[in-house]
C-alpha cells in the first residue's frame, strides 16, 4: 500500500510545477504563490499538531529557521521564479538533482560519507544533461530566459540538499509533525519579510496583502490551484510522505522521486502544451541515469 501511496504522492508533486506555471500566467508572483501555499499548509498543521511550539534549545530553533528557509522560502522562490523563464519539465528535471547534491555535500562534511570516483563521473553525466536541456529550452517568448531559469532551478536543488542535511537530526528529535509545521512557519515568515523589503508597497502592494487583490482571487483557476498547492500538495502530501519514509525507509522512498520529472513532463504536455524535444529527452535521460547511478548504494 505504501508503495502505491509513494507513486501517487510523487505524481501529485510533479503536477505542482504545472499548477504553479498556471498561476504565474494568471498574474501571480512567485512570492504570492509560495505565501498562500505555506499559509494554508501552516494553518492546517497548527490545527493537527499544537502540543509544542518551540524547540528545546536555541540551537535547534536556529536550525529550524535554516530548514524553513532552505526547504521553504528560498527553495520555492527559486523554483517558482525559474518557472517564469523555463519550461515546467526543464525545471523539474534540474530540481531532481537534489539527492545528488545531498550526497556530495554529505561527503564534504564527513569522511564516513566519502564518495567513490564513479560518483563524480556520473555527476558529470547528470550535469551534462542539465546543460543540454537548458541550451535546447526555448519557449518562444522574448521574456523567457532558459539559462536564468536553469540557474534558478539549480539554486532550488542546492537549497533542498542543504535542507535534507539540516533536518536529518531534527526529525529524530522532534518528529515529522512538529518539524513540518516549523518548516512551514519559518518558510512563511521569511518569505513575508523578503516580500516586505523587496516589493514597492511592502506586504500591502496594490492595496492588498501580498498584492492578492479580490479580482485575482475571484477567478476559479487561481483559487482552485492555490487550494491544491496549499492543502493537497503541501499539507496532505508532506504528512503522507513522512509516513511513507517511516514505513519504507529513506533510501527506498527516495527512489520514487525519480518519477517526479516524468510526471511533470507528462502533465505539462497535456495542460500547458509544452512539447517534448530531442534535447529534452536526451538531457532528461542523462540526468536521471546519472543521478540514479551516483546515489544508488
Amino acid at each position: 500500500m505504501y508503495h502505491i501511496l509513494a507513486v501517487l504522492t510523487v505524481c501529485i508533486w510533479g503536477t505542482t510545477f504545472v499548477s504553479t506555471k498556471v498561476l504565474l500566467a494568471s498574474g501571480l508572483t512567485p512570492t504570492n504563490i509560495f505565501g498562500v501555499r505555506f499559509a494554508l499548509a501552516y494553518a492546517g498543521m497548527a490545527l493537527i499538531f499544537h502540543k509544542s511550539w518551540f524547540c528545546r534549545n536555541w540551537r535547534d530553533e536556529s536550525a529550524m529557521l535554516i530548514a524553513g528557509m532552505t526547504g521553504g522560502s528560498l527553495y520555492f522562490w527559486a523554483e517558482n521564479t525559474a518557472l517564469c523563464h523555463a519550461r515546467a519539465g526543464t525545471v523539474s528535471l534540474i530540481v531532481c538533482l537534489a539527492p545528488l547534491f545531498t550526497t556530495l555535500f554529505a561527503s564534504f562534511l564527513s569522511r564516513r560519507n566519502a564518495v567513490a570516483p564513479r560518483v563524480w563521473l556520473w555527476t558529470l553525466v547528470a550535469l551534462a544533461g542539465v546543460a543540454l536541456i537548458v541550451s535546447g529550452d526555448d519557449e518562444g517568448s522574448p521574456a523567457a530566459s532558459p539559462l536564468l531559469g536553469g540557474g534558478l532551478a539549480l539554486v532550488a536543488s542546492l537549497s533542498w540538499a542543504v535542507y535534507q542535511l539540516v533536518i536529518k537530526r531534527l526529525g529524530d528529535r522532534y518528529g515529522a509533525a512538529m518539524l513540518t509545521r516549523k518548516v512551514f512557519g519559518y518558510g512563511l515568515l521569511t518569505i513575508l519579510l523578503f516580500h516586505a523589503v523587496s516589493t514597492p508597497g511592502g506586504l500591502y502592494a496594490d492595496g492588498a496583502l501580498l498584492g492578492l487583490t479580490g479580482q485575482l482571487l475571484q477567478r476559479p483557476t487561481v483559487w482552485a490551484n492555490l487550494l491544491f498547492l496549499g492543502l493537497i500538495a503541501s499539507l496532505a502530501c508532506y504528512f503522507v510522505w513522512s509516513k511513507i519514509v517511516e514505513k519504507l525507509g529513506a533510501v527506498a522512498s527516495a527512489n520514487y522521486i525519480y518519477l517526479n520529472p516524468l510526471s511533470t513532463c507528462a502533465f505539462s504536455a497535456i495542460f500547458l502544451g509544452e512539447q517534448f524535444t530531442a534535447t529534452m529527452v536526451i538531457g532528461g535521460l542523462a540526468i536521471i541515469v546519472g543521478l540514479y547511478q551516483a546515489v544508488r548504494r
